[in-house]
């Protein structure tokens, strides 16, 4: 089966035989699967009324278990944007009623960020359809090839989940 990265492949291979053009056999697929991920992503949560980043956040904190909370400065480390950009998106989130800031015990001047039921709800709604979405891009592959496809993958983004800052 030839799709269009083997047709990139060889264009290049014919006209610049001098390069090792073999990185894009493996990561302009990837390029590609993640165009049509993020096309898949969009269509899930826009039939919950949800941008991708708000399915972030709400994930983040859903993923925290009872009682669905974070502070500000660990939904910046799980969601890899400024500090700036998380405060605006908390406040997006807190109007819409899907998240609400409570003071946090432990420190005075501190908040925390913590799920809304309806917030929740949405949170594990979108995820399941995200899942429908992710296994109907993954259905050509058997249990296993996911799997050693999974580790690949985890070998090639490992480094750069541990890069500090």
């Amino acid at each position: 089966m030839e799709d269009e990265v083997d047709r990139l492949v060889a264009a290049w291979r014919r006209e610049r035989p001098d390069l090792d053009v073999e990185p894009l056999e493996v990561l302009s697929r990837v390029s590609r699967l993640a165009r049509h991920l993020d096309r898949a992503r969009r269509i899930a949560f826009a039939e919950h009324h949800l941008e991708p980043w708000e399915f972030d956040v709400l994930t983040s904190l859903r993923r925290a278990g009872p009682p669905y909370q974070l502070s500000p400065g660990q939904l910046l480390t799980q969601t890899l944007v400024t500090s700036g950009t998380m405060t605006n998106r908390i406040d997006r989130l807190t109007k819409k009623n899907l998240v609400e800031r409570l003071p946090d015990p432990s420190d005075r001047r501190g908040v925390l960020v913590r799920l809304t039921a309806e917030g929740r709800d949405k949170a594990d709604q979108s995820l399941a359809g995200l899942l429908d979405q992710e296994r109907a891009i993954l259905g050509e592959l058997s249990r296993h090839q996911r799997g050693e496809l999974a580790g690949l993958l985890r070998q090639l983004t490992a480094p750069f989940d541990n890069i500090p800052g």
